[in-house]
């Protein structure tokens, strides 16, 4: 009898185990693929949900005017475009869709032409090409423009100044304009690069904000509205429960593509700076399923280079020779060499400072093959535009030390620092 209670109470002690095992590992794995456990995220909420559950009065028995592509979603992935349409209490009116269209199905800096959308029949009109601000004529009718998003962190990705063009065209016809928000995938506290020089204003950097501004879409939309004399009858409906320091996998939040080359966190993480090398006739990545992350043309060797860039030491990042061939863009169909580009600490790495020494270490190099894209009448390359002033191309081909030119840089973005600080909301 002695023999079979020792049995019993070990076989007891066995599923005490495999219980506790069972908790801690319930719902790790799931959701998102980061192993975060969503319990404990369960008051986050998007602006959108925050405007729907709580503020719907901003939009009840308006005519509305909806700016959005394939990331307008809840966290259960309904779209926006869904949710108001078959809102009974929501006159949703119009569709504008950003580059890569509303439902993100064209491809980098190709032209979407107005027409009806086929799920909800409703117009859509672009704000891409020659139609970047809304006209009169798109507004018409319109009450309120809502803006729902997700950007990436990073100055020279579109999607920020249709905003502020939209802010602009309703400004200009007493709409309100109502920011949904949504998080910086980045963290909202590293702020990193040089501030745009005003002279190189474009649709890929349009205010003097730097390469990593560190704010959500609601906060910039503040910051443009005042700084840069917008004026727009301007409402951010805030997210409840993200925290500055949060990284997007550190979120709820499943990716959803913002663009068709950004597929993944790890693409947003390294884009502030290797996407630097558009500027170039080197390959971003682009026709590869790692789009700048694999940087690479067919006159590189990827061992001297992975091996030079490694030297450097750089916080947070390792670099893999790799070898690919793009399916479209740049080098289609040839065989290039580079390398792969590994964030090892995201919170310790430093994406501008990485870009721009990835852009020097290759110039360097191969100085034979190696160009920067050729100049306009006006003297500005491409990657001026990119990076936001001249003086960097010309430090690079002059011999500079990137750490000369954070140094340089450095001024300006202790200043955006102190006015950035005024438009924070988390």
């Amino acid at each position: 009898m002695k023999k079979w209670s020792i049995i019993f109470l070990a076989l007891l002690l066995v599923l005490s185990s495999l219980s506790v095992v069972l908790a801690d590992n319930n719902g790790k794995g799931k959701g998102h693929g980061y192993g975060n456990d969503k319990q404990k995220h369960k008051n986050f909420e998007l602006g959108v949900e925050v405007l729907l559950e709580d503020e719907k009065e901003l939009i009840e028995d308006k005519n509305v005017g909806l700016i959005t592509n394939p990331t307008g979603v809840d966290q259960e992935l309904n779209s926006i475009v869904d949710i108001l349409h078959n809102d009974p209490d929501v006159n949703l009116t119009a569709l504008y869709g950003p580059e890569h269209g509303v439902r993100g199905s064209a491809q980098a800096g190709e032209y979407v032409e107005y027409y009806i959308d086929e799920a909800t029949g409703l117009p859509v009109y672009s704000l891409y090409g020659s139609t970047r601000k809304p006209t009169p004529e798109m507004l018409e009718g319109i009450d309120v423009l809502l803006f729902d998003i997700q950007d990436v962190g990073t100055r020279f990705y579109t999607y920020i100044y249709t905003m502020a063009y939209a802010m602009e065209a309703a400004q200009e016809k007493n709409i309100e304009f109502i920011v949904l928000d949504r998080p910086n995938p980045l963290s909202g506290e590293a702020v990193e690069g040089p501030v745009l020089n005003d002279e190189y204003s474009s649709f890929v950097g349009k205010y003097e904000i730097p390469l990593r501004h560190g704010m959500t879409v609601g906060e910039l939309a503040k910051l443009f509205n005042k700084e840069f004399g917008i004026g727009a009858d301007l409402t951010v409906v805030e997210m409840d429960h993200w925290k500055r320091d949060m990284y997007y996998d550190e979120t709820p939040l499943e990716w959803v593509l913002p663009s068709p080359n950004m597929p993944t966190l790890d693409t947003a993480l390294v884009y502030p700076g290797a996407a630097l090398i558009e500027g170039t006739n080197v390959s971003e990545g682009r026709g590869t399923t790692k789009p700048f992350e694999l940087i690479g043309a067919p006159y590189i060797d990827s061992t001297e280079l992975a091996s030079a860039l490694n030297e450097l030491e750089l916080p947070g990042v390792d670099f893999r020779a790799a070898s690919f061939t793009p399916s479209f863009s740049k080098h289609a169909g040839e065989l290039s060499h580079g390398v792969q580009i590994h964030v090892t600490d995201k919170e310790a790495f430093q994406p501008v400072t990485t870009g721009v020494s990835l852009v020097k270490t290759i110039h360097d190099l191969y100085p034979e093959d190696f160009e920067f894209r050729a100049e306009n009448s006006e003297g500005v390359s491409f990657f001026d535009l990119l990076v936001g002033n001249g003086w960097i191309r010309e430090a690079i081909e002059e011999g500079s030390s990137v750490e000369e030119m954070k140094a340089k840089w450095q001024e300006d973005l202790i200043e955006f620092k102190e006015v950035r600080e005024n438009y924070l909301l988390y």
